[in-house]
């Protein structure tokens, strides 16, 4: 997944206190027998604790992604989540940080070389060190919490998709169980309370993806917070079509009319092909509805392969008109 390579983010505490042990051990065990001993000794100290200092906070930067070239889908959740501009301020900070403490290492550098006491300029410098990483406590304390966030979104690849939606209990699981012919993996969007199934098949040498997402297409769109409406649109960015699957018979607990209800909030929201399909043919309360394209029963198998080809053509249609 694309944030799973970005490491945990060490407070500038921990990366001082790492890189001045590094430089304390680099010291210790040489003979100090002069001046050039010390000056040597002290140059070592200086230059290695920078060279970690400007290594790690390199690697922060470079671990995270460059949001110009993540897929749609991914950059609007990151901003969902935790704010692209946000982070961008960040890792030009971290970014400043890696140069400057460079910068003033070797400046000190210079300086012990044209005096008589290279402690003291040590000392100086790695005050100066300590106060440029002090200043970015902040950025480093917000991109870790950035990276928990972001690694825990669902593994989403940029393939032609079926977005599974309707109430609770009307059979979505088991329709992407059946596609798929497999159990679908389960990860989870950080700001939903259920995990969303993703299951794969494929049609030729092109992999799909079908996804249930409960915690976000299962209840009316009036009862969502305004995070769980962005990541809804964000769904817009995948290649995909809808499948709304409607319980024909009731018996989800949901009558027909909140049914539909939530099938013309979908409507509305998603700018994306639309298969209505009812479910449960097999039960006597099943009734025939004139807004169905399609029905099927996921308990029996019935018209689930049909539905599943419709789908695909739709998704090929799609693809057509795109190109």
């Amino acid at each position: 997944m694309i944030f799973e390579k970005i490491h945990t983010v060490p407070t500038s505490d921990e990366l001082v206190d790492k890189a001045f042990r590094r430089a304390t051990r680099a010291m210790a065990g040489k003979k100090i027998t002069g001046r050039d001993t010390r000056l040597k000794a002290n140059e070592s100290m200086v230059l290695t604790s920078a060279n970690i200092l400007t290594d790690n906070l390199a690697n922060i930067v470079r671990r995270f992604p460059t949001f110009e070239d993540l897929p749609p889908f991914y950059y609007e959740m990151a901003d969902i989540l935790v704010g692209v501009d946000e982070l961008r301020k960040a890792l030009a900070r971290i970014d400043w940080a890696s140069s400057k403490i460079h910068e003033v290492a070797r400046e000190h550098v210079g300086m012990m070389r044209r005096t008589k006491d290279p402690v003291a300029i040590r000392k100086q410098c790695f005050g100066r060190i300590g106060s440029i990483m002090k200043s970015i406590d902040k950025e480093l304390r917000f991109l870790n919490d950035a990276r928990n966030r972001l690694r825990k979104l669902p593994d989403v690849h940029n393939e032609p998709t079926i977005v599974v939606a309707g109430y609770p209990n009307i059979g979505k699981s088991s329709f992407v169980s059946m596609a798929t012919g497999a159990r679908p993996e389960i990860a989870s969007y950080p700001f939903t309370t259920k995990g969303v199934s993703i299951g794969h098949f494929m049609v030729g040498n092109d992999r799909h993806q079908v996804m249930d997402t409960p915690g976000l297409l299962d209840r009316p769109m009036s009862e969502r917070n305004e995070i769980e409406l962005q990541a809804i649109t964000a769904l817009k960015h995948l290649n995909a079509v809808v499948l709304f699957i409607i319980d024909a018979s009731e018996t989800c607990g949901y009558e027909i009319h909140e049914q539909m209800h939530m099938l013309e909030e979908v409507k509305e929201q998603f700018p994306l092909p639309l298969l209505v399909v009812a479910n449960k043919s097999d039960l006597p309360q099943f009734r025939e509805l004139d807004i169905a394209d399609m029905q099927m029963s996921t308990a029996t198998g019935e018209g689930v392969h049909e539905v599943l080809d419709r789908l695909i053509g739709m998704i090929q249609e799609k693809e057509l008109e795109n190109s």
